[in-house]
């Protein structure tokens, strides 16, 4: 496994995590995500060295825990700026408080995206291997 890639790439949970609360709204969020998600696969493919589904689910684990952490830390931020969100969170149904929700739904959401980040850079790692070099055959 490559750690050192993995936390590097898990940055952009983090850089995703302050700007979803400050910038970027709920509805452009997707497109974001995307982008970082295709430069992930391959970033993945060309330097994990093999396993690169395993890669991407956990990179999807670890900015799951970078974007959760900074949605609860800066929770009051992120409810006044994302109204849907904090009506869904206030629903009837739901016996946990909004910060104990955002703890508990962050790692599945984060291992639903890594399993669609795994398969990104699975596909990105057959997409990106060389065909082997034709034999040359000797002519007596």
């Amino acid at each position: 496994m490559n750690w050192k890639l993995i936390f590097q790439l898990s940055l952009f949970g983090l850089a995703m995590g302050i700007a979803t609360v400050y910038v970027i709204p709920s509805k452009i969020e997707p497109a974001f995500w995307l982008v970082i998600f295709l430069y992930c696969a391959y970033a993945i493919a060309k330097c994990s060295g093999g396993k690169n589904f395993l890669h991407g689910l956990l990179l999807g684990i670890a900015n799951s825990i970078w974007i959760t952490a900074a949605h609860v830390l800066l929770f009051d931020k992120y409810v006044a700026n994302h109204a849907q969100e904090a009506a869904m969170m206030q629903n009837p149904s739901v016996s946990l408080p909004p910060k104990a929700m955002m703890a508990v739904v962050g790692p599945v959401i984060g291992v639903i995206s890594g399993v669609i980040l795994g398969l990104f850079a699975f596909v990105a790692g057959k997409l990106m291997k060389n065909p082997p070099a034709p034999e040359s055959k000797a002519t007596a």
